[in-house]
């Protein structure tokens, strides 16, 4: 006779009952029902016995950091294939890459170096406002495309098996990429603007390293927390936008700091701190002469040049207006050299005493850079093998 069907539910009934009692092996196979012959009568002790160990298990992280140097090619390659397929549908192509920075920075400046004229006490506030646009929106695009690497990618994820950290790295790299782009621009606008070409330009070069590797630990704490928190893509674009505010992109900390430091010393201090601010700081101050020998504390101090130009911070000294001065050939001249005094005094912030933080802008950049790099690549590996598992 055929035996008796036995239900779903009761095989599985069965099987918990096997794997849960003391002293019982696995359900088939030599030795199964004998689990009193086990080292230590347990299913773990039979798997160590044998050499089995759980198919989804987190790798040590010396294994994981050797497996993921491994991939390199793969995180290159990926993020070269993503950056050429990214605008291949637009009629522009790969020049979006720089005109689309570009187009945000002529906004700033049509808004902001314009209209609302925040750029007093700024000396060539184009490529001073151009440089910041480039170097917070390589940290910006990064921030948010990696908080949905993880969800993007599930198909890739359940597929295949490798560090879980090659994607939001391999997203870092095709910011890096569009960031080199942008800074082609950058370098025109910076001589176009006539800023001198000087060994000081090479100095951009670490100070984009170390934004990288923050960006890559800010991409790796995203990924994660994006991964299992479904709103934090939504959300994140109206903290960038507010962070953007808060990062001396389109206005100078400089001269915050010479209007309120005295009663908010506070405030001025955490802007001064925030890293995204600090990393725009240093390429400023590497790219453009006019940003370098304004920084507080280049000159030797001299309290009537510093108290000059902190009229011109304050607003208590305006800009020369041409309606002020007659319309002769005189008084022409008189105007535009007074408009030369007036924009030679705007690098007087350099005759200041220098804070704390402007006087330690590298050592900052290098702590934000490699504490955000091992916190969040921390914090990604410790949940690496849940990924993919929504």
């Amino acid at each position: 006779m055929r035996p008796a069907r036995t239900s779903a539910g009761e095989l599985i009934e069965g099987a918990d009952e096997r794997a849960a009692g003391p002293g019982t092996g696995f359900a088939a196979g030599p030795g199964a029902g004998q689990g009193d012959d086990q080292p230590d009568g347990s299913l773990a002790a039979l798997a160590a016995q044998h050499g089995l160990r759980p198919s989804a298990q987190r790798p040590g992280l010396g294994t994981y950091l050797r497996e993921l140097a491994r991939r390199w090619n793969f995180i290159m390659g990926f993020a070269t294939a993503r950056t050429v397929a990214m605008y291949t549908e637009a009629k522009l192509g790969q020049l979006w890459q720089i005109l689309a920075p570009l187009l945000n920075a002529g906004v700033y400046f049509l808004i902001f170096g314009l209209i609302i004229n925040v750029s007093r006490g700024v000396p060539n506030y184009l490529a001073f406002l151009v440089a910041g646009v480039f170097v917070f929106s390589f940290t910006q695009r990064t921030f948010i495309s990696t908080s949905k690497v993880i969800t993007d990618s599930l198909p890739l994820i359940r597929a295949l098996q490798f560090p879980r950290a090659s994607l939001p790295l391999a997203y870092v790299m095709i910011e890096l990429q569009q960031m080199m782009m942008s800074m082609i621009v950058l370098v025109a606008i910076v001589l176009a603007t006539g800023e001198p070409l000087t060994a000081y330009w090479l100095l951009a070069i670490p100070a984009i390293i170390l934004q990288t590797m923050f960006n890559a630990g800010l991409a790796l704490f995203a990924a994660r927390v994006g991964a299992r928190v479904s709103d934090f893509a939504q959300l994140l674009p109206f903290l960038m936008r507010t962070w953007l505010y808060l990062s001396g992109v389109l206005y100078s900390i400089q001269t915050l700091v010479a209007q309120h430091s005295q009663d908010y010393g506070w405030a001025t201090t955490l802007l001064q701190v925030n890293p995204a601010a600090i990393y725009i700081t240093l390429v400023r101050n590497s790219l453009l002469n006019t940003q370098r020998t304004a920084a507080f504390g280049y000159q030797k101090y001299n309290a009537a040049r510093c108290t000059a130009w902190q009229g011109i911070a304050k607003g208590t000294t305006p800009r020369p207006s041409q309606a002020d001065y007659p319309g002769t050939a005189a008084g022409q001249a008189a105007y535009h050299h007074a408009v030369t005094v007036y924009q030679g005094k705007l690098t007087w912030s350099g005759y200041c005493h220098p804070t704390f933080i402007s006087a330690h802008l590298w050592e900052l950049g290098v702590g934000w850079a490699v504490v955000t790099l091992l916190l969040g690549f921390w914090f990604f590996w410790r949940k690496e093998v849940f990924y993919g598992r929504g």
